[in-house]
């Protein structure tokens, strides 16, 4: 189901203000880019570039902790720990 959060009225140098509203259902902040997303149907939508990346982000690393064996945050802080000495003044590791 489709519903209408707001409406933006179009300058006539092409520009909009994202409604408060829509910025805050999309999770979207100053500084924080948008793109326009053409959708198969011909509507075009609108997504946070930052939530997109870190979505990005999260399918790339999707199932890496299963594969590294770790099951809990204890783990990660224990593989950190480990990484953190080896590379203790190990150039390389920068």
């Amino acid at each position: 189901m489709t519903s209408v959060l707001d409406v933006a009225k179009v300058t006539a140098k092409g520009q909009i203000t994202i409604p408060t509203d829509v910025r805050r259902a999309m999770g979207v902040r100053e500084g924080y880019k948008v793109m326009f997303v053409l959708n198969d149907d011909g509507s075009v939508g609108l997504r946070s570039s930052t939530l997109t990346a870190i979505e990005e982000a999260q399918s790339a690393f999707a199932g890496a902790a299963d594969e590294a064996g770790l099951e809990d945050e204890d783990d990660l802080v224990s593989l950190i720990r480990s990484i953190r000495a080896e590379c203790s003044g190990n150039r390389s590791c920068e």
